[in-house]
């Protein structure tokens, strides 16, 4: 039996690991199959940016570029190809796919790498419910291409041939802790602290007057709601509270909430989608108070990409949404860590 201790590149080893790993290869060339049948045009947004993202609890690689001038500049790896493709929308692209590499500092572990693929794609002038439609159709065909009929990771399973389940995060937090989210959220969509606090410590969960809302309402889904998501089949936890939706735009029927989704199966988030915000002002404001709380707790804060922001004028709407490929294909061949799926995984340091 192969040493699991052993480095992967050991030829004993790397004969356990290539049956997955020629898997993920078959995966993404029918998931490329599928996204070109439906008119997506593959895209190769570069890395490196002015900006890694503006999202309080994500967190950068940084390094410095060398002008011809020898002067310095700090440029980071992005964290999503998401602000170069929306500059695609802007310049015209309706329909835009791409793998991306993508690098996350201080995210280590079964399911994370620090550097790992995303799948990320937008639909210009069309509902963000699409995407919901597109991220089925490819848990089916990951499914298959692998020759599977259930999705798994570890204990648990998922049939992605089930309809999914569907649910707003304020009917996941009422039906999985008790808890009236809602109620903690004022008309225009600013958070109640002390009002979801005091909800939190009704139901037995630890809270502080240190906590921020956000800090709390991360707490519950953790502890209570994750678990239960796609248990069985599919979940699709939608409509997130505004304030946790930096790039999202309002529901038309209440300010307080978003056009976000999640998706889960095997209990592992798998995709983040969006109807995106395309207002300039609005998503600044948005990045401010993010920037702000990234500032509070880790000491200090990421440039804006004003190229960004000026692009969001010119884009149309659409929706798009950011899928872990790698988690994917974890959970459509069985592997228990994310370094299983990945050719050559990030050195331990």
């Amino acid at each position: 039996m192969t040493d699991a201790n052993s480095p992967w590149w050991t030829p004993e080893r790397h004969a356990d690991r290539r049956p997955v790993l020629l898997a993920r290869n078959r995966i993404q060339a029918a998931l490329r199959g599928w996204l070109a049948g439906e008119g997506f045009t593959e895209v190769d947004p570069v890395a490196l940016q002015i900006s890694p993202g503006n999202e309080a609890h994500l967190h950068g690689f940084a390094t410095t570029a060398i002008g011809n001038d020898g002067a310095p500049r700090p440029m980071y790896l992005h964290t999503s190809p998401e602000f170069a493709m929306k500059k695609l929308l802007a310049a015209g692209e309706t329909r835009i796919a791409a793998f991306a590499h993508v690098w996350r500092n201080r995210e280590r572990g079964a399911l994370h790498s620090p550097e790992f693929t995303m799948l990320e794609w937008y639909r210009a002038g069309e509902a963000y419910t699409v995407l919901m439609d597109d991220c089925t159709a490819m848990l089916r065909l990951a499914a298959q291409t692998a020759g599977v009929t259930l999705l798994r990771y570890r204990d648990r399973t998922c049939d992605p041939f089930l309809a999914p389940e569907r649910l707003s995060v304020a009917e996941a937090f009422l039906r999985y802790a008790g808890i009236d989210l809602l109620a903690t959220v004022a008309a225009d969509g600013s958070p109640d602290a002390d009002a979801l606090r005091a909800a939190l410590v009704a139901t037995g969960l630890r809270a502080t007057t240190d906590d921020t809302w956000s800090d709390m309402l991360s707490r519950v889904l953790v502890a209570k709601v994750e678990p239960h998501l796609g248990q069985g089949r599919i979940t699709i936890l939608d409509r997130y509270p505004i304030a946790e939706a930096a790039l999202a735009r309002p529901t038309a029927d209440d300010p307080r909430e978003a056009e976000r989704f999640e998706l889960y199966a095997c209990g592992v988030e798998l995709a983040n989608g969006f109807g995106e915000l395309t207002n300039p002002a609005e998503q600044r404001r948005r990045f401010g108070l993010e920037m702000d709380e990234k500032q509070r707790v880790y000491g200090h804060r990421y440039p804006l990409d004003e190229d960004f922001l000026a692009a969001l004028a010119h884009m149309p709407p659409a929706s798009g949404i950011a899928m872990g490929f790698d988690r994917l294909v974890m959970l459509a061949t069985a592997a228990p860590r994310i370094d299983d799926v990945i050719w050559v995984p990030v050195a331990q340091g």
